[in-house]
């Protein structure tokens, strides 16, 4: 069955296409948030001695699970791609639902930590450090939940094998939300 594809997405003055040179930009546009928020982190990082203490506090070991899960995730997301750009829609959605999956497993885990956290007094008016970890991590799950609710529209279409290459665009922000953590889980979690 034949799907219109929209002319945007096949022009390509540049030599990239239309969609995936508008995904890039918003890559960019969240550089600039999470460079900004994590640069500032450091430079306070460097100046505050006790946010070693109070990063003590946080749990590695769910941290460095939260890691694995996107990494693995990460890989669901290769194959989906994969998977589209052979025309297979329905194993291309199934990849993407797996992908969905770890995002989920994800969540959970940041939501154990985050009451368990709390529960011990750890909240985000505690200290400046505790601010920013809420802030960047909160940040961080937002960006995963949208990612999530993003794959889960291109796995209807996929599973229909319509916009097959939107699975390479939502793998690209998926790629970048994980990016995003492998710089926030040593700062946060292991540079004690």
């Amino acid at each position: 069955m034949a799907t219109s594809v929209p002319l945007a997405t096949t022009r390509a003055a540049t030599g990239i296409p239309t969609a995936r040179l508008a995904m890039w930009w918003v890559i960019a546009s969240e550089i600039v948030i999470f460079g900004g928020l994590l640069a500032t982190y450091v430079m306070l990082r460097l100046h505050h001695d006790h946010w070693a203490e109070e990063a003590s506090h946080t749990s590695t070991l769910a941290g460095g699970f939260n890691t694995f899960v996107l990494l693995t995730s990460s890989l669901f997301a290769v194959l989906a791609h994969q998977a589209a750009e052979r025309g297979r829609g329905v194993r291309a959605a199934r990849f993407l639902w797996y992908t969905i999956g770890g995002g989920a497993t994800f969540m959970l885990v940041k939501a154990f930590e985050y009451t368990n956290e709390i529960s011990h007094g750890y909240t985000m008016f505690r200290d400046v450090f505790w601010s920013y970890y809420y802030t960047a991590t909160g940040l961080h799950g937002l960006h995963v939940l949208a990612g999530m609710v993003c794959m889960a529209i291109v796995a209807a279409g996929a599973r229909r094998g319509e916009n097959l290459h939107r699975v390479e665009l939502v793998g690209i922000y998926w790629h970048f939300v994980d990016m995003v953590w492998i710089f926030l889980f040593p700062l946060l979690y292991i540079a004690k």
